[in-house]
């Protein structure tokens, strides 16, 4: 008999079900080949049941919920000494070197974690993470796509995103009220030229905190008068590609 678990609606918590969904996750993540992998929110284990019988694999997984690593070393035995009883926003990186991220992240922070990765960028081979289906686009439109937006440039900056495929909400217990996707990101192999992040972060939060103005009008505090006579500054935020935004971080003041 399993150990029962509860579901709690604090932690953002909507567990796969859909066996299918579990192993193309799996197949996704076996694309790029990886050494060393985390997992961010077993949960029920959906998903771990098939990454801890991976060959070779130096496996960690990090859950915060007590219940959870209770019911999970109850039932998957070999995780012994390998689950991070912490919130992984909280964590350093698990590993030395390279390693990869898995989860069907919890999306009442899935924001965060997708910084937190950007933060370990320079350790992280791929990341596959199932998000909400707004977050996911987010994350991979492009210039001139209505969402395209602060998440789209700080994430595209240093990754290649790839948007994989969608899931019904049918695939969780309990159903979300919103569909999912689960996408794919790989560190640029050669990243944009930016002045610095923290330049990047002011201009991209500070451009689109007024979207739907000229550029020229909702950044003028971050460049000289004679710099915004620039063409570019006649468009708006959602018109600039990454490379756009890149290069103006050297026109700062």
């Amino acid at each position: 008999m399993l150990l029962m678990y509860t579901l709690k609606k604090s932690l953002g918590q909507h567990f796969l079900k859909d066996e299918s969904i579990c192993q193309r996750i799996v197949q996704s993540l076996e694309e790029y080949p990886f050494e060393k992998l985390l997992e961010v929110g077993p949960g029920g284990g959906a998903l771990t049941k098939y990454l801890v019988r991976l060959p070779g694999i130096d496996f960690r997984c990090v859950e915060l919920d007590d219940e959870k690593v209770a019911w999970l070393l109850k039932n998957y035995p070999a995780l012994e000494g390998k689950i991070i009883h912490k919130s992984v926003l909280d964590i350093d990186p698990p590993f030395e070197g390279t390693f990869t991220v898995v989860g069907n992240f919890p999306y009442n922070i899935s924001t965060e974690i997708l910084f937190k990765v950007q933060e370990w960028r320079a350790q992280i081979g791929s990341m596959v993470g199932m998000f909400q289906k707004e977050v996911a686009q987010r994350v991979a439109a492009r210039e001139g796509n209505k969402v395209y937006g602060v998440t789209s440039v700080l994430m595209q900056a240093y990754f290649k995103v790839d948007y994989l495929f969608e899931v019904d909400e049918e695939a969780f217990n309990p159903p979300p009220k919103v569909k999912s996707a689960v996408i794919r990101m790989t560190p640029l192999k050669e990243p944009v030229n930016i002045r610095s992040d923290k330049h990047l972060s002011l201009l991209v939060k500070t451009a689109f905190n007024q979207r739907r103005k000229t550029l020229r009008n909702a950044v003028k505090g971050l460049f000289e008068p004679d710099k915004l006579q620039d063409g570019i500054f006649n468009k708006r935020a959602e018109q600039l590609s990454v490379a756009d935004f890149a290069a103006l971080t050297f026109t700062m003041r």
